[in-house]
């Protein structure tokens, strides 16, 4: 999972960054309008946790602009304001979820994994792939019953694949979706052919089906034999 943190109050940002990390949760930050434009112009989110009140902006706009470009981000409102008119608001202009603040940020987790399960996963924690079982919960992958022992980049490389099934995912996106906006700071995306290769490598000795396809000058995509 990759979560946007739209945030002015940096020790609450940086709070649910740590509780997130320590869950396995990629994290990046943006403290002000300005900023989470710009983030969410370059790279798309799982999940974008959305305080209202910005010091260059409001929040309701960038709801907005989602919409307007047609992203399909989730959203969740993060705010102090808690009126019904407010929540009303949040929720037609594209917000799936409203939380107000102060919170427990393991209900938060718990909301977020929730959003992301009917997004991409229809709803379970289990997702089945013929033969391969991942339960998103646990991050555990089984394949013919047989446990595998992934890196936590393989099984997040994995969810991207089956995320976007038939679908030609450049290396590039590949990098952004691992690394964040740390992708751009990359000399190049090497390190991309060595997780697809372990990774094809430890489907096929447990008897999975070949379903890493290699689109020659493009990248790679995921497809049912």
């Amino acid at each position: 999972m990759k979560i946007l943190i739209i945030e002015d109050e940096l020790e609450i940002a940086q709070s649910i960054k740590n509780y997130f990390r320590t869950n396995g949760i990629q994290c990046e930050m943006a403290e002000n309008y300005k900023l989470a434009l710009s983030k969410i112009d370059s790279y798309d989110y799982d999940c974008i946790l959305l305080d209202l009140m910005l010091p260059d902006g409001d929040g309701f706009d960038i709801l907005r602009e989602l919409k307007r470009k047609n992203k399909t981000d989730g959203v969740i409102v993060v705010s102090a304001k808690e009126t019904l008119e407010t929540r009303l608001e949040g929720f037609n202009l594209g917000a799936d979820d409203y939380l107000t603040k102060p919170f427990h940020l393991s209900e938060l987790l718990v909301r977020m994994q929730a959003l992301i399960r009917r997004k991409n996963f229809k709803g379970s924690n289990n997702l089945i792939f013929n033969e391969i079982v991942i339960d998103i919960l646990s991050k555990s992958v089984t394949v013919n019953d047989i446990k595998l022992d992934l890196t936590k980049k393989e099984l997040d490389l994995l969810l991207f694949l089956i995320g976007n099934e038939n679908k030609v995912l450049s290396k590039a996106a590949i990098a952004e979706h691992l690394s964040g906006d740390m992708a751009d700071m990359l000399d190049n995306h090497d390190f991309i052919y060595a997780h697809i290769k372990n990774l094809k490598k430890k489907l096929s000795q447990a008897g999975s089906g070949d379903y890493i396809k290699t689109a020659y000058g493009l990248g790679y995509k995921w497809e049912n034999e």
